[in-house]
């Protein structure tokens, strides 16, 4: 007998819109790009799942890859040098990885999946190409991550999830 396949993740980057479109948190990605250049931006970007557990960036890391949270929530954790750890939570409409990807710095925290997530990740060399072929969208793009970044160090306990 055999058992029936489980169907595979489907991505779509409509549903990463939707996501964006519906996030109530403070800190959603809110980038104004139209529907057709939601589909451009999405041949840049690169979708994948994550099961509970998985471990998307470890503090100290030096990558400057941006994530995008379709679906699912991340959990943030930063240890300082004493020991003590600090939490943020991420969900779906968010991105995570801002502060890396601007400032070519280690990663601040480390960032791991609380349960099933689909996730799309840009890469610095990616987006360099976005910028050089389609300016108006890197604009767009980089202007609404300014202000996810400025509204999570504006909220201390965001300030966390600034990677």
């Amino acid at each position: 007998m055999n058992a029936p396949l489980l169907s595979p993740l489907r991505f779509d980057i409509q549903s990463l819109v939707q996501a964006m479109a519906h996030s109530h948190a403070s800190d959603a990605l809110r980038c104004q790009l139209s529907p057709q250049q939601w589909e451009v931006l999405g041949g840049y970007i690169q979708p994948f799942s994550m099961q509970q557990g998985q471990t998307l960036i470890e503090q100290g890391a030096v990558d400057q890859t941006l994530y995008f949270v379709e679906s699912g929530t991340l959990s943030v954790h930063y240890e300082d040098d004493k020991g003590r750890v600090r939490l943020a939570m991420v969900g779906a409409g968010s991105v995570i990885g801002e502060g890396a990807f601007f400032s070519r710095l280690p990663r601040s925290a480390s960032v791991q999946a609380t349960n099933a997530c689909k996730v799309w990740c840009l890469t610095a060399l990616r987006f360099r190409e976005l910028a050089n072929r389609h300016s108006p969208i890197a604009l767009e793009l980089s202007m609404a991550l300014g202000g996810v970044l400025a509204k999570r160090f504006y909220n201390r306990p965001k300030r966390v999830a600034v990677t």
